[in-house]
């Protein structure tokens, strides 16, 4: 088991990257402490990994309050004797598919605020607790290094996650800290247990078809690979990426697109 003994913190561990992560994480080994804002979609997360023998632990969270993340991770810690890898998959609800002209300057700050306050406390809590070796996951998209209509709020955000994962690695690398930034694709089937759907509406209509359906045409002519990732892909890459086996790896962004970008 390739986390057996570890203790792994979720921000976001009701939604779809985060439960994907959280279950992988338990089933290689690790105590899970979950938290988020949505306590069904938490205890369904939950309940699945202490079905198959593992532990989790819930707690309502808000991401975006410095004092309730701090106390959190504190009280993660004390149970737990510290924490060895901290996920943030946290979604903020955000525009996508309005052209600059026609985007408020709310919806533009939205997300990159957001993103990158809701990294910056997790990793600053987290990293407090991390005893000579830890790991810190974030998460961006292919919008950190296209260019295009419709994604200006998003692909800042992400492309500031990723400038925060590298310094991150910088600053606390000389503490045994690795960090790592996960950038997967689109997940079709994360639609419905995550914001992503509503955040491709403004695409689908602006092309004058269902969510399902542009992502489907996307997928045929897009990633090299014809298809986009999974959330199991994504949470047993976390879970290995967390481990000791992935020991040398930290500063880097993990291509998880399926072809979408090329490094």
């Amino acid at each position: 088991m390739l986390l057996k003994n570890k203790t792994a913190v979720v921000y976001g561990g009701g939604g779809a990257i985060g439960g994907a992560a959280a279950k992988a994480f338990a089933r290689d080994g690790a105590r899970v402490f979950l938290g988020g804002r949505t306590r069904s979609r938490m205890e369904a997360v939950a309940a699945e990994i202490r079905a198959e023998g593992g532990f989790a632990e819930i707690a309502i969270l808000d991401a975006l309050d410095e004092l309730a993340v701090e106390r959190h991770a504190d009280a993660v810690a004390q149970k737990a004797g510290g924490i060895d890898i901290a996920l943030n998959a946290v979604g903020i609800a955000h525009v996508q598919g309005t052209p600059l002209a026609e985007l408020s300057l709310a919806d533009f700050e939205t997300p990159v605020a957001a993103y990158t306050r809701s990294n910056f406390l997790t990793a600053k809590a987290v990293a407090r607790h991390m005893q000579g070796r830890g790991v810190i996951l974030t998460l961006s998209t292919p919008g950190a290094r296209m260019s295009g209509v419709g994604f200006l709020g998003n692909g800042v955000a992400s492309a500031a996650v990723e400038a925060m994962s590298r310094i991150l690695a910088g600053e606390l690398g000389a503490r045994g800290i690795r960090v790592i930034c996960l950038r997967p694709d689109a997940i079709p089937e994360s639609l419905e247990i995550s914001h992503a759907r509503a955040a491709f509406e403004g695409f689908a209509k602006r092309a004058g078809m269902p969510v399902d359906d542009m992502l489907a045409a996307r997928a045929a002519s897009g990633p090299l690979l014809r298809r986009f990732p999974t959330l199991a892909q994504i949470g047993d890459f976390a879970a290995f990426v967390a481990s000791d086996r992935a020991g040398a790896m930290t500063g880097a962004i993990a291509n998880l697109s399926c072809g979408t970008l090329v490094d």
